[in-house]
């Protein structure tokens, strides 16, 4: 589909994300660690999840970005939810 990245971003610290990238075999994709939340209040997409004792957190979501600008972005409902974000939808989404 020439995707050039692949790039999953947390509200986590770089161990974490490492963590995850090394359980998820995701060898493949760039894991960044968002560890203020800074990136996902930048483009306003935080929550509040203090209720469950989490603090600031993302919401889930997939963005298609070519050259720097964004040419879709699919914004989950709940948190919790991988439906609009799936990569099936990513994948339908390139065409």
């Amino acid at each position: 589909k020439g995707i050039d990245t692949i790039a999953v971003t947390g509200v986590n610290d770089h161990f974490v994300m490492d963590a995850w990238k090394n359980a998820s075999g995701g060898d493949a994709i760039e894991f960044l660690a968002d560890g203020n939340g800074e990136f996902a209040k930048a483009i306003d997409m935080t929550f509040d999840g203090s209720g469950n004792g989490l603090g600031t957190r993302s919401k889930r979501y997939a963005m298609i970005v070519d050259d720097g600008v964004v040419k879709s972005m699919a914004v989950e409902e709940a948190p919790g939810k991988v439906d609009l974000s799936s990569a099936e939808n990513v994948l339908k989404a390139l065409g």
